[in-house]
This record gives structure tokens, C-alpha cells and sequence, in this order.
């Protein structure tokens, strides 16, 4: 499923890994998925809905912010 997701077949996948060995003359370099936790995953979409909804206040600019939280 991890090899489907990058976009290759297990040949294709043994085939690079150990192309990159001997590159490295050891072993390659890591490669993954760098997929959010669940934590993270739950922040952004928390983060989305924030910015959709028409209640909370945006400001334009970063000193604006500030201004607002030293109130």
C-alpha cells in the first residue's frame, strides 16, 4: 500500500532502494510518507472552519493583531 502510494510497484521500489544503496555505498536515505497525526489533522480542520466562519475577526496584518491582543 506504501510503494501504491508513492506512486510505484514493488519492483519499481526494490529497484530504487537498492539503485540508492549503491549510490550511497550503505544505505539510502529515508523515504516516507510524511502524513499529520490525528492531533494535527483535527487542528487543521479546526483552522478551516476559523477562517469560513463569518463571526470571527480577521485582521490584515500582523501589528494590527497585536494591537488587538495588548487591549
Amino acid at each position: 500500500m506504501l510503494y501504491k502510494e508513492l506512486g510505484m510497484n514493488l519492483t519499481t521500489a526494490i529497484n530504487v532502494f537498492l539503485r540508492q544503496s549503491l549510490r550511497a555505498s550503505g544505505l539510502p536515505l529515508e523515504v516516507n510518507l510524511n502524513m499529520p497525526n490525528a492531533e494535527t489533522i483535527a487542528a487543521m480542520i479546526e483552522a478551516k472552519g476559523i477562517a469560513k466562519d463569518p463571526n470571527v475577526k480577521g485582521y490584515s496584518d500582523v501589528q494590527e493583531a497585536l494591537k488587538e491582543l495588548k487591549k
